[in-house]
């Protein structure tokens, strides 16, 4: 048993290990190195720091050197940062970055915390002052000194992914002109381009000035008109910003790790075991710099999340002191709020199962937060993916408001277990008016699914509308022209489900039918009426919601 443990790195992955790391061992001598100020702070909290939502900055300090050695009898070491790592003598080599003094530690196990650094693509000017990474409460406090220094009125951000986002809102927050520049045609890549279309329209309507499928080619002097660039984008388009938040993406730290001689997967990250053992048996590896498993496609991958880095850091002090424990892989399980809305996500989207080739069924619901009856009710666009002949659910994607959260944890639960549509159907869930419905959503989903199995259904996506053209097919909106006039699918025809039974001998036999309603219900028990009268029916999933949400 390891009687001299050295974790290189704090935050949740390091962290973590420490602590678990001493309630094993009582004995064992326990070393956190953290080349920053700060040994365990708040990451993800940082962008609501800077828009003033959360103003206490020492409440972003989730533990400090002196309660870590209070509490757990910890050796916690900042400023202080590892330069190489000696396998043969089990040291590392350190420098205190106050003092300048080097020196030798020596470890019986080590475990490498050592994160993702943001990605700096070799732009021109990329350098320039008053242009900011966030990665830590370093990193924040020169944000917030830029902006209140430089009186900063016009933001620019450049990636839009989960931070980016957080970013551009809370910029918002604080007053600020924000302009988003994504190289992608949409925001958020985890979800697929249907649900990311919401979000969209959320953000312009709060003001954000999007430009997406934009690639920044240069941050050129903006002289007397802004205060850090004059952002050039490929189309010669050109923003001027007083500052520039720099979110294009995080890459794995491993230079100790490489340097070292230790094994890297393909996508840069440290290659570990299912124990988190690198390929020396006497180190571990945790967090954003490793490689783990996808839990739906079985891929080597990189997540960067704080939660299993929190999970990985509990099972590495696990395996050293003695109790086997298993990393079974990361879904990718994230959620967050862009102005009034939610947006969460859980296993794979169907890029990445064109992607892996695997064949998937899918489907779109609109239902509600919770009783329709009860007052607030919000609607929610609910994605399910699964196979198409077992139900095994492989992914899901919420975007809506109240209840997102709750959805999106039992979904994720569900696909941990490997579990499957049926088993959506089946869960009993907590219901009261004000909370959910007797149908939960999670329930309707399942359900829904079960009737594209047994064949009570077949669906259509959004974007196979097209292959419905007068001549091969027939478009059916069996909304109640009230609705209607606020906009069909083109070339479409009216008939509202009350009157379907007494006109079907307006409906051709001959061609496909798309049926679709406002949110997919009724369109469903239209279809089902037309299929036992003969009709070849398809149900629009996600009905006119969905597709609206698209064009």
């Amino acid at each position: 048993m390891a009687r001299r443990v050295l974790i290189i790195g704090g935050v949740a992955g390091g962290a973590s290990a420490a602590a678990r790391a001493r309630r094993l061992s009582e004995d064992a001598e326990i070393v956190v190195f953290e080349r920053g100020p700060h040994v365990s702070f708040a990451n993800c909290g940082l962008p609501y720091f800077l828009g003033g939502e959360i103003k206490d900055r020492q409440k972003l300090l989730v533990q400090t050197p002196e309660r870590l050695r209070a509490t757990f009898n910890l050796d916690v070491r900042v400023n202080s940062e590892v330069l190489s790592l000696d396998r043969d003598r089990r040291e590392v080599e350190v420098r205190d970055r106050t003092g300048g003094k080097t020196y030798r530690e020596r470890y019986d196990a080590l475990i490498l915390s050592t994160g993702a650094a943001p990605i700096l693509f070799p732009i021109p000017g990329i350098d320039r002052p008053g242009q900011f990474t966030l990665r830590n409460l370093v990193d924040s406090d020169r944000i917030h000194a830029w902006i209140e220094e430089t009186q900063a009125r016009r933001a620019v951000v450049v990636g839009a992914g989960f931070i980016g986002l957080e970013m551009a809102e809370q910029l918002h927050r604080r007053g600020l002109e924000v302009h988003v520049v994504e190289r992608l045609p949409q925001v958020l890549p985890p979800i697929d381009e249907e649900m990311a279309a919401s979000i969209h329209t959320e953000l312009r309507q709060h003001g954000i000035h999007l430009h997406l499928g934009a690639t920044v080619t240069a941050f050129e002097d903006p002289g007397s008109q802004a205060k850090a660039s004059r952002v050039v984008m490929a189309s010669g388009e050109a923003i001027l910003a007083d500052v520039v938040i720099l979110g294009m993406g995080v890459r794995p730290e491993t230079q100790l790790a490489k340097a070292a001689g230790l094994t890297l997967g393909e996508r840069g990250g440290i290659r570990v075991n299912e124990h988190l053992q690198t390929s020396d048996p006497a180190i571990w590896a945790v967090g954003d710099a490793i490689e783990v498993r996808d839990g739906v496609t079985g891929e080597w991958t990189l997540i960067p999340l704080a939660g299993p880095a929190n999970r990985q850091g509990r099972i590495a002090a696990d395996n050293i002191f003695g109790r086997p424990s298993v990393y079974k892989g990361t879904l990718g399980t994230s959620i967050v709020r862009v102005f009034d809305r939610v947006v969460a996500v859980t296993g794979a989207n169907e890029r990445t199962l064109n992607r892996v080739r695997r064949p998937y069924q899918t489907l779109h619901l609109h239902p509600g937060s919770h009783a329709g009856y009860y007052p607030g009710a919000e609607t929610m666009h609910l994605k399910i993916l699964f196979a198409p002949e077992t139900g095994k659910l492989l992914g899901a994607q919420i975007v809506g408001g109240e209840g997102v959260d709750k959805r999106i944890d039992v979904l994720a639960t569900v696909l941990h277990d490997g579990g499957t549509v049926h088993d959506l159907a089946e869960l009993e869930l907590a219901y009261a008016p004000p909370f959910g419905s007797a149908k939960d959503p999670i329930n309707m989903a399942g359900m829904a699914a079960q009737n594209v199995l047994e064949g009570k259904v077949e669906v259509v996506q959004w974007r196979d509308v097209a292959g419905f053209a007068p001549e091969k097919g027939m478009i059916l909106d069996v909304r109640e022209p009230a609705e209607c006039a606020g906009g069909m699918i083109p070339g479409a025809v009216n008939i509202p489900l009350g009157q379907l039974r007494g006109r079907l001998s307006e409906l051709p036999r001959e061609r496909d039918l798309l049926v679709y309603c406002q949110s997919g219900q009724r369109s469903y028990n239209a279809c089902r009426i037309l299929k036992q009268h003969g009709f070849r029916c398809h149900n629009l999933t996600g009905a006119y919601r969905t597709w609206k949400a698209t064009v």
